[in-house]
């Protein structure tokens, strides 16, 4: 084929997914806003639906293309300038393609077979509201405001946040886990039975053009540095006058600081901590709220969490995020727009190479994190505060480092035990295992905590999704380490790794940073980090209890789940008003 006849079938092919990305994230987005929305729900069925027989009927250009010889590949690579990477990647899914109508098959079952499952999964869970019957009142909340209250200064509340949940997802727990075993046999149908792939995680190891040897490198030496966490929560027990903590009391705060922020004050703190690192990166992040492309209110229906969508480089981002107005929550805020700032910046790629691969993804958003949290620390003078952040630094590390990473070990568990016909109780024990391992004896573990899986939805969505979380956070420590060291001079070289967007290799872009990411030694650097901040918060006099702190069991209140059934919490509730932002808006 001639390389210009060739370059012009590319072109239109990226100018058609272009189209479609659009198409599905006006449906993604919509459902997102009002996951009870039926008709929401109805556009995102039909246009997965469409884009699959689109996909289906150019299923042969790509199928071409991997099958053909290396000699005409490396001919038309040459001249396809920033097409070359996303073609590059393509011909590494050669020895796991099937003929063409076996493809064709695939696609269409997985509009109505995993990817109807997923959604069906999201409309299940983002429908559960959980009531709390506190004296006189009964609360009703939804996922966003229940969680909140494990960062509540009272231990009764705490355990009731989390009680309030597996009461509601243990009694749908038998069919959330069908759902997952369904999913998890489909992928191994599929990839393992199918394309050849020698495990479950090797697809999205091939899927993020990620070394298996990265990969492995990085959980096993999360699996050897478990005691660094031990050791902090042993640690954090002592600073909060307990014996030992229980699981319930993880991200419980150290100091009762009650501060929290309004929306506005909270914008203009994240956009001052960008623009003193970066005037760019804040007029970037500025274009976010200019455009009215972030939706922060809580409302029934809503998805829970938060999000970055990016749908195409010409576009701002949408942002998701359920704002009360904690610190925590100003954090995310920060964290979502370093996710579209990393969009944006990779804006000149086309809609093949301007999306990250996802180990890379969470690069910008746990840096812009960072750099919040700096600024934070320089300008706080309440010293309970300033304590606060300290220990939520080392809060975040645990859930981004550890506890991602020991999903990713349950998730290869799991997939393994699914093969063997395992029950869902046999993967809810398999889970408590699991975090039996990462615990030890730091703390009190309870049984409940067993169906705490089936309420994580990127192990339902998005397989292996997980361990990304891991690897963003240790190359940020890494990358945070040189700016401190280098100052001006590093900010050059951290804005062209985000502008590289997907237009190489992870591993090549990182090279060019001088990072070995298949070395264990480079992943035991962002350990040492965590165990020198440990070891520094261990040598800091432990101030003296200002009021009584012994662990008492919760007094016992009615809490109603959606099926309004009663589950025990306790008697102190306080409801924080959320800060109200711009919502998405929907076209009629």
């Amino acid at each position: 084929m001639p390389a210009d006849q060739f370059m012009d079938a590319v072109k239109a092919s990226e100018a058609m997914t272009r189209i479609g990305n659009k198409m599905y994230s006006f449906a993604g987005l919509s459902f997102a806003a009002d996951t009870q929305d039926q008709k929401a729900q109805s556009l995102m069925a039909r246009v997965m639906q469409f884009l699959a027989g689109i996909e289906n009927r150019t299923l042969f250009f790509s199928l071409w293309w991997k099958a053909l010889d290396d000699e005409n590949a490396k001919r038309l690579m040459d001249v396809a300038g920033d097409f070359r990477y996303y073609l590059e990647a393509l011909r590494l899914y050669k020895p796991h393609t099937l003929s063409e109508a076996e493809e064709k098959i695939v696609n269409i079952k997985n509009v109505t077979g995993v990817n109807a499952l997923g959604n069906l999964y999201d409309a299940i869970t983002n429908r559960y509201a959980f009531k709390l019957q506190v004296g006189k009142k009964e609360l009703e909340l939804t996922a966003a405001e229940l969680f909140s209250y494990r960062y509540s200064t009272d231990p009764a509340m705490r355990a009731a946040s989390y009680q309030s949940q597996f009461k509601v997802y243990a009694e749908d727990g038998p069919i959330l886990g069908q759902i997952y075993q369904t999913i998890l046999r489909d992928w191994h149908n599929e990839n393992v039975d199918l394309r050849k792939f020698k495990n479950s995680i090797a697809p999205r190891n091939l899927n993020n053009d990620v070394p298996e040897e990265a990969v492995e490198a990085l959980l096993g030496v999360a699996r050897k540095n478990v005691g660094v966490f031990q050791r902090y929560f042993k640690m954090k027990a002592k600073y909060m006058g307990l014996k030992k903590m229980r699981r319930y009391d993880i991200y419980a705060p150290v100091a009762a600081s009650k501060k929290t922020y309004k929306w506005d004050e909270a914008v203009t703190m994240v956009l001052d901590a960008f623009n003193a690192f970066s005037p760019q990166v804040a007029d970037l992040a500025k274009r976010v709220f200019d455009e009215n492309r972030i939706d922060s209110e809580i409302r029934k229906g809503k998805r829970g969490g938060a999000f970055c969508a990016s749908v195409a480089p010409e576009m701002t981002p949408y942002v998701l995020v359920n704002y009360q107005g904690t610190g925590r929550e100003v954090a995310t805020l920060a964290h979502e727009l370093g996710h579209a700032i990393h969009a944006m910046l990779a804006s000149h790629h086309t809609t093949f190479t301007f999306h990250s691969s996802l180990p890379l993804a969470e690069t910008a958003s746990t840096f812009a994190e960072m750099v919040l949290i700096d600024k934070l620390l320089a300008e706080e003078t309440d010293e309970s505060v300033r304590r606060d952040i300290l220990f939520k630094q080392m809060d975040d590390a645990y859930a981004t480092i550890m506890r991602q990473s020991f999903f990713a070990l349950f998730e290869k568990t799991a997939h393994e035990m699914v093969q063997k016909n395992a029950s869902v109780d046999d993967l809810s024990n398999a889970y408590l295992e699991n975090l039996k391992e990462q615990f030890g004896d730091a703390l009190e573990l309870s049984d409940d905590f067993k169906w705490e899986w089936v309420g994580i939805p990127h192990i339902y969505q998005v397989p292996f999704y997980v361990y990304a979380y891991a690897f963003g956070q240790l190359l940020v420590l890494a990358l945070y380490q040189q700016f401190k060291a280098e100052g001006e001079s590093f900010k050059p070289k951290y804005l062209k790794i985000l502008s590289a967007g997907g237009s190489e290799a992870p591993e090549q872009i990182l090279s060019e940073a001088g990072i070995n990411i298949r070395d264990p030694k480079f992943w035991q650097g962002g350990f040492d980090v965590l165990e020198k901040l440990v070891s520094e918060l261990e040598a800091l006099p432990v101030p003296k209890p200002t009021a009584k702190k012994k662990q008492a069991a919760p007094k016992k209140a009615a809490v109603k789940s959606s099926k309004g059934k009663k589950v025990a919490t306790t008697k102190k509730v306080s409801k924080a008003k959320p800060a109200k932002g711009k919502t998405i808006k929907k076209k009629k």
